[in-house]
């Protein structure tokens, strides 16, 4: 089985979140399962860079707007067209912090060039199927069915990580995307007057899924669709959540060069140099009468930052240490640094994104904080269960799925893998770090017995590649709706 998967980035690569992690590794899951995956990537100076002995295998004169190539290199194919993608820095995001006032047209060029090699324009190569991220490979089932007529129509599975970013933008584009006057209109990309990306991949796709089955199920409702709910809910058979995975070579404590000291499940002792070390970076006094709490996140109000930035004494309060890496909101930004600077012995901040800190982190915090309002599945809090860093999270999205809660049952049964908080608010937020402080001073066994569960939890891509594997089988059966 052939497939075709596009997205906007992906681990190596390109990063700027877990989309890119989630590309990155879904592949090599796959591949023992007869999946071979190609991954359709834009062209942007990282990922040309990275690419080994690039091939032309096609030219594009005038592509929306000037000359592009496809390039082909091993199992990526890289949509080359300088004037849309050779900028430095966030692919999304200019020096200023906005938007590129060419997304739409960046990212249906990118739509657009998957369609055609869906339809087996792309000399020796013709994938069975298709497989979408986001709003930014959203069009490409909308191309398929309006350009397609008497062309192959492969299936398509449109994967939503993240609902909150819809890749909405005014009609001004529309005369760029090269698609019929029919295609505006509500059964089409119309969305409340403007354009919708990801609106047209939920209309269009022949299969939907979102990273966690209890997100999918959030998303179809008033509450959590973000405008989308009745679309779901209309589509709602084609709907289904398979949780994210982690890549369990790449995040590995018994043999990640990242960490100072290199540990399994079996001896966690080593652990304590690591912790050791992060003390140091962060400037944080040597103290093991408190758990060291690390946040590795944007710094959002989707995170739930603002529940920690504007409570910070009541935060130092419950006894838990904080060291934070993560940017995002200046607001937020200005707010934990002053709460920093309030609480030295208490809380240390890093702006910015570091993939070294990060691992050291998640090999030497006690636990890893993550009150998300919501979250679609997750990963950090996979790389904490994976590393023996105790997760203490909100009961929504993936969180929900990937992580047990410590209440008496589970602790008295020895399943507990972190810690649940239902209501994301301040005091629903400390009073789970008072759990985690009471757990960790005054109930070592449990919580050793946490960490050694969190270790041995199945986070890796065998189960969640299979439901994939089994999908595009039951749609290539069906063939394709669309």
């Amino acid at each position: 089985m052939k497939v075709l998967s596009v997205a906007s980035e992906m681990f190596p690569m390109l990063k700027t979140g877990g989309l890119a992690d989630v590309v990155g590794a879904l592949p090599a899951a796959l591949a023992p399962l007869g999946v071979d995956v190609r991954t359709l990537l834009p062209g942007h100076p990282k990922v040309i860079a990275a690419m080994k002995a690039p091939k032309p295998v096609a030219e594009w004169p005038d592509w929306f707007g000037g000359p592009a190539q496809l390039l082909a290199s091993e199992n990526l194919l890289v949509l080359d067209v300088p004037h849309l993608y050779d900028r430095p820095g966030n692919p999304y995001l200019d020096a200023g912090g906005r938007d590129w006032p060419d997304n739409a047209q960046r990212y249906a060029a990118l739509s657009h060039a998957a369609a055609r090699i869906g339809w087996g324009e792309l000399k020796g190569y013709a994938p069975d199927l298709l497989h979408v991220h986001d709003w930014q490979g959203a069009l490409v089932p909308a191309y398929l069915h309006y350009l397609g007529e008497g062309k192959r129509q492969p299936p398509t599975v449109l994967t939503i990580h993240n609902l909150a970013f819809q890749g909405q933008f005014k009609t001004a584009v529309w005369p760029q995307l090269g698609l019929p006057d029919e295609a505006f209109s509500m059964h089409g990309l119309e969305y409340w007057g403007d354009i919708g990306y990801l609106k047209a991949g939920i209309q269009f796709a022949t299969a939907i899924t979102t990273v966690s089955p209890t997100y999918a199920h959030e998303i179809r409702t008033q509450k959590d669709g973000m405008g989308l709910d009745s679309m779901l809910r209309w589509r709602q058979a084609a709907v289904s959540g398979i949780v994210n995975g982690i890549d369990l070579d790449v995040w590995n404590p018994a043999t990640d060069t990242l960490l100072p000291a290199r540990y399994g499940a079996q001896d966690l002792s080593p652990r304590l140099s690591n912790k050791r070390e992060i003390e140091r970076v962060f400037e944080l006094p040597a103290d093991d009468s408190s758990p060291l709490v690390c946040m590795i996140t944007r710094l959002t109000d989707q995170k739930g930052i603002d529940l920690v930035a504007h409570h910070m004494a009541a935060v130092a309060a419950t006894g838990a240490r904080l060291a934070i890496l993560g940017s995002g909101d200046a607001g937020l930004e200005a707010a934990l640094r002053a709460g920093a600077q309030s609480h030295p012995r208490r809380v240390a901040l890093k702006i910015g994104y570091d993939e070294p800190l990060s691992h050291l982190l998640q090999g030497g915090s006690d636990a890893i904080l993550v009150p998300s309002r919501f979250e679609p599945c997750g990963l950090t809090q996979l790389y904490g269960l994976r590393y023996g860093c105790v997760p203490v999270v909100s009961r929504v999205g993936g969180l929900a799925d990937t992580v047990i809660d410590a209440n008496d049952a589970a602790l008295k049964a020895g399943v507990a893998t972190g810690i649940q908080f239902a209501e994301v608010t301040a005091e629903g937020l400390l009073e789970a770090l008072r759990r985690t402080v009471q757990l960790y001073r005054h109930h070592p066994g449990h919580w050793q017995q946490m960490q050694r569960n969190g270790m041995k939890a199945d986070v890796g891509w065998q189960a969640s590649a299979a439901e994939y594997a089994a999908l595009y089988a039951s749609l290539l059966q069906k063939g394709s709706r669309k």
